[in-house]
């Protein structure tokens, strides 16, 4: 359910930013989603296609990049996947380790006319 408020706030800025840019139509939009957020593509898309009814980006593409959860151990400096049970370092079987990659949430562009 809280794809809907992330939604409503990506339409906002995107609104924003295409009249700060003078154009008239939003043709796509550039999204990027770690796989800690917990967001759902399919979510987003739903609620976009209803959010955008008579705004300038009504009809206008969802592209998602989706980011793995990625670690990096404090022991031996090494970056790694995380699998969905097993935060072990595969390199040194260290646990000290540091989120790196997976939590982002944002919009890397949007393509106007």
């Amino acid at each position: 359910m809280h794809e809907l408020s992330i939604t409503q706030s990506m339409l906002d800025l995107v609104l924003e930013q295409a009249k700060n840019a003078g154009a008239k139509e939003v043709g796509k939009i550039n999204l990027v989603l770690g796989e800690m957020t917990g967001v759902v593509d399919r979510a987003v898309q739903f609620y976009f296609d209803f959010l955008s009814k008579g705004t300038a980006a009504e009809g206008a593409a969802l592209s998602f990049k989706v980011i793995p959860t990625t670690a990096r151990c404090r022991s031996c400096a090494k970056d790694f996947k995380l699998g969905e049970f097993d935060w072990t370092c595969p390199h040194c079987q260290g646990n000290n380790i540091e989120i790196v990659g997976g939590k982002e949430l944002f919009v890397e562009s949007i393509e106007v006319e």
